[in-house]
């Protein structure tokens, strides 16, 4: 974890030996080789005789298999909404904890299936899991720097896998997972649930039946006050907290710009460009260590956080759209996503969810969203109805359990795919470049190698 010299930095020395983090290290994303660092929009040689993933469909599968890497809070949350989907079975787990596999293992017996083979030996024992022939689909809910190697390992042992975010939190990793993806003919997906919500997905289909006219901006971002849970001394407390020692950047881009892609058609007809990123002061988390932690020797009081608390960044796409990408998690406020598009006849607006079109009844003042709910609700929420509220975060993660099921149950082309995953975490080492060299513009890498600027199947 040690930071790289100025001099390395300057002169690209040892760089290259950084490499992939494999081996579940962190590596700083200003740790790119000197390149990267100026030119991040370089794409590295695309391997011979590439094949892309886009417009890909799974295989058939009659029953599911699904092999699940972490099993703490957030893998356990996903693995309640994959026991109560249909031909779904969980094959095999593994986790460094045993107690919580344990409590994943009694979770599956208690809804009626078999208890899973348990891999639990070791930082890497889901090396073992991963080359299991009776295994579909790799879910990875680990801390974020095993989430690449948990990745690699499942793609070359040819299974489709999924992350939850961020993916990847360089561009070297993210790079690897695409070429890892396009070798193996497997998919590599992020698991973004908040592209699933009920309103996300309502937006989603106004914008794209020309409710709000011509798109011209979209606001995305993820203000969530987190100190409790950053200062726990159990769960993601244990890991999660250290990322504010290490980078000065946007930390978790993607569940405000996830949707927000899909508004805008990124990578069906226009893609991010660059992005411009500011980052303030940081106190939140030195404020929240004096008036929680009393005891001087705890080992949190020789932390030197780095991470400004308010980071806002400014994308520009190629059609020239705009988007403002923000995240907090340091300080007291009410959570949101912002989750906002502005276009040529209209605007929408969350938390709490409003809408303005031009010649509404009313003139120039928001109106709910109620009446749009009869005509643009999403197809899988009118279907899924209270089942899907009943799951998490209100029924979003039901839903993307499902949908990503049915995809592999039918054959289907997945919603998103590895350019997607990688486009989305990609802000996390462009915003600490762009912050470390006086929030210049940073170009984004076109992760499809050209071929972004055709429509979704």
């Amino acid at each position: 974890m040690s930071e790289l010299s100025r001099r390395d930095l300057l002169k690209g020395a040892a760089l290259a030996g950084l490499g992939v983090a494999a081996g579940g290290a962190f590596q700083p994303a200003i740790a790119e080789n000197i390149d990267a660092i100026a030119h991040p929009d370089l794409a590295p040689p695309a391997p011979a005789r590439r094949q892309t993933m886009r417009r890909v469909p799974f295989e058939r599968h009659a029953t599911v298999r699904i092999g699940m890497v972490g099993t703490g809070l957030r893998g356990r949350s996903v693995l309640n909404e994959l026991l109560g989907l249909e031909n779904v079975k969980i094959v095999a787990i593994s986790d460094v904890v045993a107690d919580k596999m344990a409590k994943a293992t009694k979770m599956i017996t208690d809804a009626g299936h078999a208890a899973p083979a348990t891999y639990g030996n070791g930082d890497h024992a889901f090396e073992e899991l991963v080359k299991r022939e009776d295994i579909d689909f790799v879910y990875t809910a680990t801390p974020w720097e095993w989430h690449v190697p948990v990745m690699l390992a499942a793609l070359n042992a040819g299974k489709h896998c999924g992350s939850e975010c961020p993916i990847g939190t360089t561009l070297k990793d993210l790079w690897a997972l695409v070429d890892a993806s396009e070798k193996a003919r497997r998919h590599c997906l992020h698991l973004e649930n908040c592209c699933y919500g009920e309103t996300e997905m309502m937006v989603n289909r106004m914008v794209h039946d020309g409710v709000f006219g011509e798109m011209l901006h979209a606001e995305a971002a993820y203000l969530h006050d987190l100190r409790e849970i950053l200062f726990e001394t159990r769960d993601e407390g244990v890991w999660r907290r250290a990322w504010h020692t290490r980078a000065n950047a946007n930390l978790y881009p993607t569940h405000g710009l996830g949707p927000v892609a899909w508004y805008l058609d990124i990578h069906a007809g226009d893609r991010f460009d660059y992005i411009a990123s500011v980052a303030g002061p940081e106190r939140g988390l030195e404020v929240y260590r004096e008036a929680t932690v009393k005891d001087h020797a705890d080992p949190k009081w020789q932390e030197h956080y780095v991470t400004g608390d308010h980071n806002t960044s400014i994308i520009r796409t190629v059609k020239g759209r705009t988007i403002m990408l923000q995240h907090d998690v340091s300080n007291p406020r009410p959570y949101t996503r912002h989750n906002r598009v502005q276009g040529t006849k209209g605007a929408f607006e969350d938390y709490p969810p409003r809408v303005y079109v031009e010649g509404q009844k009313g003139g120039e003042r928001w109106a709910t969203i109620d009446s749009w709910k009869a005509t643009h609700t999403h197809p899988l929420w009118a279907q899924l109805g209270e089942k899907a509220k009943n799951g998490g975060h209100g029924g979003m993660d039901f839903v993307m359990a499902y949908r990503l099921v049915q995809c592999l149950h039918e054959g289907l082309v997945p919603d998103y795919d590895v350019y997607d995953a990688a486009a989305w975490s990609a802000p996390f080492p462009l915003t600490e470049m762009s912050v470390a060299k006086g929030s210049a513009p940073m170009k984004f890498p076109d992760f499809t190698r050209g071929d972004w600027d055709r429509a979704r199947v």
